[in-house]
């Protein structure tokens, strides 16, 4: 990696990081909105509902979700920026400078990360308030998970975003992959429950090994009988990289006018 290299990611990083800290509603709104699923969900089902193998009750159980939906939303909606971007000139002028097209997609998908695990690390603060204790490994374990989580997200997010012009056009995919793909993953319901097909969907649903990885860290949260650890890790890891290289190899390819 040169100097270039490395100059043009860490702009890109910066842009998006300081752009988001300048927006308090859409950082109101990306951590409100998993706290008041995680808190309604919790308490409204937390009586009725005892989830198949689950150490503790449903508010326990889902906290690991209602934070995959918050690293979920936050690392694919980050890459609306791309979209502004491009309306806006900035991508052009770094299209042409002399820096390899990679180092947009390592600044914008380390951005993204950045913020969803920035996010994903105070939600982690309010374990205990659901009866989740916490110690050193459990959270470095846990923001780890999130991390190769939002790296694979935020990679998907840029791969959709790079060839649209239309910000309502990538709210329209967003919303048609999003919550399908959050409620295939075991974050509200164990596969153990579901029917067969529904099994099926959920082992092939990248985010389902991200969900079960942030539920392995925390000992509370845990159910029996989930994927193995080497199923979870090794799966998170090729999620990250293989969305990460379909990423490069998207901007390697003509922008649609």
């Amino acid at each position: 990696m040169n100097r270039n290299f490395l100059l043009a990611a860490a702009t890109l990083w910066q842009r998006e990081v300081v752009g988001f800290a300048r927006q308090r509603a859409r950082v109101a709104g990306a951590v409100g909105t998993p706290l008041l699923f995680w808190f309604v969900m919790g308490s409204g089902l937390g009586a009725s509902f005892r989830p198949d193998g689950a150490t503790g009750g449903y508010l326990t159980y889902f906290y690991p979700g209602a934070a995959a939906m918050l690293v979920l939303f936050t690392s694919i909606f980050s890459m609306i920026s791309l979209i502004q971007d491009r309306n806006e000139g900035v991508l052009q002028g770094v299209l042409v400078s002399p820096v390899p097209r990679s180092a947009i997609v390592l600044g914008k998908v380390c951005g993204g990360t950045t913020l969803a695990v920035g996010q994903a690390a105070f939600f982690l603060v309010l374990a205990p308030l659901a009866g989740i204790p916490l110690d050193l490994v459990s959270a470095l374990v846990f923001l780890g998970a999130a991390t190769l989580t939002s790296l694979a997200l935020t990679s998907f997010g840029f791969l959709l975003a790079w060839p649209m012009g239309s910000v309502q056009g990538f709210h329209a995919i967003m919303n048609l992959v999003l919550f399908p793909a959050w409620l295939l993953s075991g974050a509200i319901f164990p596969a153990s429950g579901a029917a067969v097909w529904i099994q099926w969907l959920m082992k092939l649903n990248p985010l389902t090994y991200g969900v079960a990885a942030m539920r392995a860290a925390l000992p509370a949260t845990r159910i029996v009988g989930g994927p193995s650890a080497a199923t979870i890790w090794g799966l998170s890891v090729l999620a990250a990289l293989v969305g990460f290289g379909l990423a490069v190899y998207q901007v390697r390819r003509p922008i649609r006018p």
